[in-house]
């Protein structure tokens, strides 16, 4: 429990704690409001005051794990300030240590795509959005590492994360799935050669 003992976290955090428990282990078309209800230890109207429906539920949960997923990367970076090659191939270091965590499900943004399939699911758009904020990211590092042709790099990683996060627990990679790194150092080392 968080904070002082005994006490529980407001209902809306319970709810969305529970959300994203069951959404990203058990998808979100799987997870129905009722479950998400009896899980949460809330009211229906409790619920429903918090959020207008399970689409708002959704979004909440997906800019949540924008936000965790920001963070993520945000440290993994800062452990190698100035340095973007490093920072790139940081990241499939540590992308490969948590294909192995045993909770790990996937990339919840992939997932949600690949479930709300309607155009003008508000959800679906939070994905997206994510999908270009994670290529804009890795174009910025490749530009700033020299990388020759950085758009060909860039594409070039977020394939190779999608696919790690798409086959990362179905394929026997080896400890800390090293695969994940090394595929990705072969690509930023050959975009940054030294000149």
């Amino acid at each position: 429990m968080d904070g002082v003992e005994g006490e529980r976290k407001p209902a809306r955090e319970r709810i969305l704690d529970t959300a994203a428990e069951l959404f990203y282990r058990e998808g979100i078309r799987a997870v129905g409001i009722d479950t998400i209800i009896a899980r949460s230890g809330v009211a229906k109207m409790s619920l429903y005051r918090n959020f207008a429906s399970k689409d708002d539920l959704v979004c909440a949960y997906l800019e949540r794990s924008m936000v965790q997923h920001a963070a993520w990367w945000d440290r993994v970076t800062a452990r190698h300030p100035g340095d973007p090659r490093t920072q790139m191939k940081a990241l499939f270091t540590a992308l490969g240590h948590w294909i192995d965590h045993p909770k790990f499900q996937g990339c919840p943004f992939t997932t949600a795509a690949a479930e709300l399939r309607d155009p003008a699911n508000p959800a679906r758009a939070l994905a997206l959005a994510h999908k270009r904020m994670v290529r804009d990211r890795l174009h910025a590092m490749a530009v700033a590492a020299g990388a020759d042709d950085p758009d060909r790099l860039c594409g070039q990683l977020q394939l190779l994360m999608e696919g790690a996060y798409a086959a990362g627990r179905a394929l026997d990679l080896g400890p800390g799935n090293e695969a994940v790194a090394s595929a990705a150092a072969a690509l930023i080392d050959g975009a940054c050669a030294e000149k």
